[in-house]
């Protein structure tokens, strides 16, 4: 009997009957039901949580490659990732990491440069290999395709003149073309229904989701509070609801300039609370942290500010745009400025005020 089950059956569940067999009562030999997966793919992306969303585009393209294949992604942040189209998702812990170690694959892809990443990727069985791997007791490449990618990260001047967004260098290592595949991400509809409180807030007004901060690793990328006090109360006068977003490092900020404007601060809750808060906003205004790479998996039209990272490695998908200092600044991928005039002083409220705009005519 048991060399008669489907083990490679989409339906298969282990040690546990199947959905036919326990609703329809098919055995493997009979069943009209089989499904086999077309390829097992294992994709390994840890985090940052921005970056585990700005990888799924991947997914999209591989699904559009094999719609029947099997795809398992082994992460850190395994709450942001949408169930109904990753078969597996597992967080990277011994009893994850024993599993996917003890299985085969067709395709193996890395794209963290951690070495417990790189590691992982040189232990897994699999057909193919993408991506970053333990070589020789240091980092290393699967294939030449990933070459770019580590020595964008490894030289400055090299990454400084890079022109390729992080979906197409993905994208590349892996040998596939970019084609605007969209990021995935998920949303928990019933708390979305609950936010949708917003909507009877702003009445008929469009609402500017304004995420404040960054979190606390490049604090050199924050606006003044006079800058966000200024842009705020110009978005109110023109019929704009303004919208207070962010963690708890945010919170303090976001108090007082709810204190000083005026402006709706609903407070921080969990990721998946965060996100579905993000969902009922119009347009979202966002330095590059991860409610950046939110706003873009829900399709928000949005205004990025940027000044200390290459502005090529963000994909925008014709849906926002980058604002920048106009003096330039200093501080590549730093956490300290180096000069006594903050640059992101220079980003005037104008200049953000006319994206908003700009984006309102043509978005809303």
């Amino acid at each position: 009997m048991i060399n008669k089950i489907k083990f490679d059956c989409k339906y298969f569940k282990g040690e546990i009957p199947c959905k036919p067999n326990k609703l329809r009562d098919k055995v493997c030999l009979t069943c009209d039901e089989y499904k086999p997966f077309s390829k097992k793919i294992l994709l390994i992306k840890l985090g940052a949580m921005g970056d585990v969303i700005r990888t799924t585009p991947l997914v999209v393209k591989y699904r559009e490659l094999y719609p029947d294949c099997h795809i398992t992604w082994v992460t850190d942040t395994p709450q942001i990732l949408p169930t109904d189209v990753i078969n597996e998702i597992h967080k990277f812990e011994f009893r994850s990491i024993f599993k996917v170690k003890n299985k085969k694959y067709d395709i193996a892809i890395n794209l963290d440069k951690d070495t417990e990443a790189c590691i992982l990727l040189n232990e897994v069985k699999a057909s193919e290999k993408y991506g970053f791997i333990w070589h020789d007791n240091h980092i290393g490449i699967a294939t030449s395709d990933a070459e770019h990618k580590l020595i964008t990260g490894i030289f400055d001047n090299v990454s400084k003149k890079n022109t390729k967004s992080y979906p197409e260098e993905i994208f590349e290592i892996c040998n596939l073309k970019f084609n605007k595949e969209p990021y995935l991400i998920k949303l928990d509809q019933l708390l979305a229904e609950k936010w949708s409180v917003l909507r009877e807030k702003a009445g008929s007004k469009v609402i500017i989701g304004m995420n404040t901060g960054c979190g606390t690793r490049w604090q050199t990328r924050l606006w003044p509070d006079k800058n966000w006090i200024e842009l705020i109360n110009i978005l109110k006068k023109n019929n704009f609801y303004p919208v207070l977003l962010g963690g708890p490092e945010e919170d303090d900020r976001n108090n007082n300039l709810a204190s000083k404007t005026g402006a709706y601060y609903p407070g921080h809750f969990s990721l998946e609370e965060f996100i579905a808060l993000t969902s009922n906003c119009d347009i979202v205004v966002s330095l590059v942290t991860m409610m950046m790479h939110i706003a873009i998996a829900l399709k928000k039209p949005l205004v990025l500010f940027n000044n200390i990272f290459n502005k090529h490695e963000f994909e925008l998908y014709d849906n926002g745009a980058i604002v920048e200092p106009p003096t330039g600044c200093d501080c590549y991928y730093g956490n300290t400025c180096k000069r006594e005039n903050h640059c992101m002083n220079d980003l005037k409220t104008e200049t953000v005020l006319n994206e908003i705009l700009k984006l309102y005519k043509v978005k809303i």
